[in-house]
Protein backbone atom coordinates (compact mmCIF):
# COMPACT_ATOMS: atom_id res chain seq x y z
CA UNK A 1 0.00 0.00 0.00
CA UNK A 2 1.55 3.35 -1.11
CA UNK A 3 1.86 5.70 1.66
CA UNK A 4 2.93 9.51 0.89
CA UNK A 5 5.94 10.82 2.41
CA UNK A 6 5.46 12.98 5.73
CA UNK A 7 7.12 16.08 5.57
CA UNK A 8 7.09 19.50 7.11
CA UNK A 9 4.44 20.87 5.06
CA UNK A 10 1.71 17.74 5.60
CA UNK A 11 2.62 16.09 9.02
CA UNK A 12 -0.37 16.53 11.20
CA UNK A 13 0.97 18.15 14.33
CA UNK A 14 -2.30 18.91 16.35
CA UNK A 15 -4.46 15.61 16.98
CA UNK A 16 -1.45 13.32 14.93
CA UNK A 17 -3.62 10.05 15.82
CA UNK A 18 -6.07 11.09 13.47
CA UNK A 19 -3.70 11.13 11.20
CA UNK A 20 -3.07 9.03 8.22
CA UNK A 21 -0.98 9.61 4.87
CA UNK A 22 -1.71 5.86 2.85
CA UNK A 23 -3.29 6.53 -0.66
CA UNK A 24 -6.45 4.68 -0.66
CA UNK A 25 -7.52 6.88 2.30
CA UNK A 26 -6.46 10.15 0.39
CA UNK A 27 -8.49 8.53 -2.89
CA UNK A 28 -11.85 7.44 -0.02
CA UNK A 29 -12.10 11.12 1.14
CA UNK A 30 -11.76 12.31 -2.78
CA UNK A 31 -13.85 10.22 -4.35
CA UNK A 32 -16.69 11.10 -1.54
CA UNK A 33 -17.26 14.28 -2.14
CA UNK A 34 -16.99 16.63 -5.37
CA UNK A 35 -16.06 20.07 -3.75
CA UNK A 36 -12.49 21.08 -2.83
CA UNK A 37 -11.36 24.52 -1.74
CA UNK A 38 -8.26 25.45 -3.36
CA UNK A 39 -5.46 27.69 -1.80
CA UNK A 40 -3.40 30.27 -3.76
CA UNK A 41 -1.65 33.69 -3.65
CA UNK A 42 -3.07 36.40 -5.84
CA UNK A 43 -0.96 40.07 -5.74
CA UNK A 44 0.16 38.91 -2.40
CA UNK A 45 -3.01 38.19 -1.12
CA UNK A 46 -3.35 34.54 0.27
CA UNK A 47 -6.58 33.39 -1.16
CA UNK A 48 -9.33 30.11 -0.87
CA UNK A 49 -12.20 29.34 -3.14
CA UNK A 50 -14.61 26.40 -3.47
CA UNK A 51 -14.15 24.27 -6.94
CA UNK A 52 -15.75 21.52 -8.48
CA UNK A 53 -12.99 18.80 -8.94
CA UNK A 54 -12.68 15.06 -10.40
CA UNK A 55 -10.01 12.85 -9.36
CA UNK A 56 -8.14 10.38 -12.34
CA UNK A 57 -5.87 8.05 -10.47
CA UNK A 58 -3.11 10.70 -8.63
CA UNK A 59 -4.71 13.33 -10.15
CA UNK A 60 -7.42 16.45 -9.60
CA UNK A 61 -8.62 17.99 -12.31
CA UNK A 62 -9.85 21.63 -12.16
CA UNK A 63 -11.87 23.99 -14.86
CA UNK A 64 -12.95 27.54 -15.35
CA UNK A 65 -12.77 30.19 -18.19
CA UNK A 66 -9.95 31.13 -19.65
CA UNK A 67 -9.22 33.95 -17.74
CA UNK A 68 -9.78 32.66 -14.43
CA UNK A 69 -7.60 34.26 -12.10
CA UNK A 70 -7.34 31.64 -9.78
CA UNK A 71 -6.29 28.84 -12.32
CA UNK A 72 -3.97 31.58 -13.97
CA UNK A 73 -2.43 32.11 -10.52
CA UNK A 74 -1.61 28.61 -10.16
CA UNK A 75 -0.41 27.69 -13.74
CA UNK A 76 2.22 30.71 -12.61
CA UNK A 77 2.82 29.54 -9.87
CA UNK A 78 3.37 26.22 -10.76
CA UNK A 79 1.97 24.65 -7.01
CA UNK A 80 -1.30 24.42 -4.78
CA UNK A 81 -2.71 23.34 -1.78
CA UNK A 82 -6.51 21.40 -2.27
CA UNK A 83 -8.68 20.26 0.60
CA UNK A 84 -11.85 18.70 0.81
CA UNK A 85 -13.48 17.78 4.03
CA UNK A 86 -16.62 16.42 5.45
CA UNK A 87 -18.67 16.72 8.22
CA UNK A 88 -20.31 13.74 9.83
CA UNK A 89 -21.75 14.89 13.14
CA UNK A 90 -22.08 17.52 15.88
CA UNK A 91 -20.22 16.65 18.88
CA UNK A 92 -21.63 18.07 22.05
CA UNK A 93 -19.98 17.71 25.24
CA UNK A 94 -20.51 19.36 28.80
CA UNK A 95 -18.35 21.77 28.15
CA UNK A 96 -17.74 23.73 25.35
CA UNK A 97 -14.42 23.30 25.71
CA UNK A 98 -14.88 19.89 24.55
CA UNK A 99 -17.54 20.50 22.05
CA UNK A 100 -16.23 19.41 18.34
CA UNK A 101 -17.51 17.72 15.54
CA UNK A 102 -16.93 14.20 13.85
CA UNK A 103 -15.26 14.36 10.03
CA UNK A 104 -12.67 13.32 7.33
CA UNK A 105 -10.90 15.79 5.42
CA UNK A 106 -7.34 15.41 3.11
CA UNK A 107 -4.99 17.69 2.41
CA UNK A 108 -3.09 17.60 -0.97
CA UNK A 109 -0.13 19.39 -1.96
CA UNK A 110 1.38 19.34 -5.60
CA UNK A 111 2.30 20.50 -8.79
CA UNK A 112 0.04 22.44 -11.39
CA UNK A 113 0.09 21.67 -14.94
CA UNK A 114 -2.25 23.29 -17.96
CA UNK A 115 -4.09 20.25 -20.52
CA UNK A 116 -4.16 21.85 -23.74
CA UNK A 117 -5.14 19.04 -26.22
CA UNK A 118 -8.41 18.45 -26.81
CA UNK A 119 -9.28 15.49 -26.68
CA UNK A 120 -7.90 14.89 -22.98
CA UNK A 121 -9.30 18.32 -22.04
CA UNK A 122 -12.56 16.67 -23.33
CA UNK A 123 -11.58 13.58 -20.77
CA UNK A 124 -10.22 15.76 -17.90
CA UNK A 125 -14.22 17.48 -18.26
CA UNK A 126 -15.57 13.75 -18.43
CA UNK A 127 -13.81 13.06 -14.86
CA UNK A 128 -15.76 16.28 -13.33
CA UNK A 129 -18.86 15.83 -14.23
CA UNK A 130 -18.58 11.82 -13.37
CA UNK A 131 -17.10 12.94 -9.97
CA UNK A 132 -20.38 14.73 -9.83
CA UNK A 133 -22.76 11.91 -10.75
CA UNK A 134 -21.66 8.82 -11.97
CA UNK A 135 -22.27 7.56 -15.57
CA UNK A 136 -23.56 11.39 -16.58
CA UNK A 137 -21.23 12.36 -18.97
CA UNK A 138 -22.01 9.79 -21.93
CA UNK A 139 -25.34 10.39 -22.06
CA UNK A 140 -24.85 14.32 -22.66
CA UNK A 141 -24.66 16.13 -25.47
CA UNK A 142 -21.43 15.73 -27.04
CA UNK A 143 -19.38 19.00 -25.85
CA UNK A 144 -18.00 20.93 -28.74
CA UNK A 145 -14.83 22.35 -29.90
CA UNK A 146 -15.71 26.27 -29.22
CA UNK A 147 -16.75 25.32 -25.87
CA UNK A 148 -13.40 23.15 -25.35
CA UNK A 149 -11.17 25.77 -26.46
CA UNK A 150 -12.85 28.54 -24.03
CA UNK A 151 -12.53 26.29 -21.42
CA UNK A 152 -9.46 26.20 -19.12
CA UNK A 153 -8.49 22.38 -17.74
CA UNK A 154 -5.63 22.15 -15.13
CA UNK A 155 -4.28 19.15 -13.82
CA UNK A 156 -2.96 18.90 -10.22
CA UNK A 157 -0.92 16.13 -9.57
CA UNK A 158 -0.84 15.17 -5.60
CA UNK A 159 2.48 14.80 -4.95
CA UNK A 160 2.21 14.23 -0.77
CA UNK A 161 -1.01 14.65 1.40
CA UNK A 162 -2.73 14.08 4.92
CA UNK A 163 -6.18 12.27 6.00
CA UNK A 164 -7.82 13.41 9.09
CA UNK A 165 -10.55 11.41 10.67
CA UNK A 166 -12.47 12.13 13.71
CA UNK A 167 -14.64 9.46 14.04
CA UNK A 168 -15.95 9.26 17.80
CA UNK A 169 -17.89 10.26 21.04
CA UNK A 170 -17.66 13.06 23.30
CA UNK A 171 -14.47 13.37 25.46
CA UNK A 172 -15.56 14.79 28.58
CA UNK A 173 -13.51 15.71 32.01
CA UNK A 174 -14.05 12.88 34.34
CA UNK A 175 -15.10 15.61 36.77
CA UNK A 176 -17.88 17.34 34.65
CA UNK A 177 -19.78 13.52 33.70
CA UNK A 178 -22.00 14.27 36.45
CA UNK A 179 -22.90 18.00 35.20
CA UNK A 180 -26.65 17.84 34.62
CA UNK A 181 -26.41 18.75 31.17
CA UNK A 182 -27.29 16.24 27.86
CA UNK A 183 -23.95 15.78 25.18
CA UNK A 184 -24.16 13.04 22.44
CA UNK A 185 -23.73 13.52 18.82
CA UNK A 186 -25.98 14.77 16.53
CA UNK A 187 -25.08 12.74 12.98
CA UNK A 188 -24.94 14.72 9.97
CA UNK A 189 -24.86 13.67 6.31
CA UNK A 190 -25.46 15.48 3.19
CA UNK A 191 -28.41 13.67 1.27
CA UNK A 192 -30.31 13.51 -2.20
CA UNK A 193 -33.69 14.50 -2.62
CA UNK A 194 -36.60 13.52 -5.16
CA UNK A 195 -34.92 14.59 -8.64
CA UNK A 196 -36.92 17.94 -10.09
CA UNK A 197 -37.31 17.62 -13.81
CA UNK A 198 -36.19 21.10 -15.70
CA UNK A 199 -39.53 23.25 -16.37
CA UNK A 200 -39.20 22.86 -19.98
CA UNK A 201 -37.81 18.83 -20.12
CA UNK A 202 -39.82 16.91 -22.46
CA UNK A 203 -42.49 15.11 -20.11
CA UNK A 204 -41.37 11.77 -22.51
CA UNK A 205 -37.92 12.15 -21.25
CA UNK A 206 -37.82 9.54 -18.09
CA UNK A 207 -35.78 10.62 -15.14
CA UNK A 208 -32.65 8.11 -16.29
CA UNK A 209 -31.19 5.10 -14.08
CA UNK A 210 -27.47 6.98 -13.42
CA UNK A 211 -29.90 9.80 -11.26
CA UNK A 212 -32.30 7.69 -9.65
CA UNK A 213 -29.33 5.39 -8.89
CA UNK A 214 -27.42 8.66 -7.17
CA UNK A 215 -30.35 9.44 -5.45
CA UNK A 216 -31.27 6.08 -4.03
CA UNK A 217 -27.52 5.30 -2.82
CA UNK A 218 -27.67 9.07 -1.11
CA UNK A 219 -31.14 9.17 0.51
CA UNK A 220 -31.71 8.93 4.17
CA UNK A 221 -31.54 5.77 5.70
Amino acid sequence: MKSYPINKTNKIVRGAKRATYDQPSVFKVLDAGFVCFVSYVFHGQAISIPMAYGRKEDTIILHGSLKNRMLSSLLKNKNASITVMHLDGLVLARSGFHHSVNYRSVTLFGTIEEVKDSIKKAEALQVVIDQMIPNRWNTLRPITEKEIKSTLVVKFTIETASVKIRDEGVVDNIEDMDFPVWAGIVPLRQVALTPEPDSKLNKAIPTPKHVTDYVNKNQTP
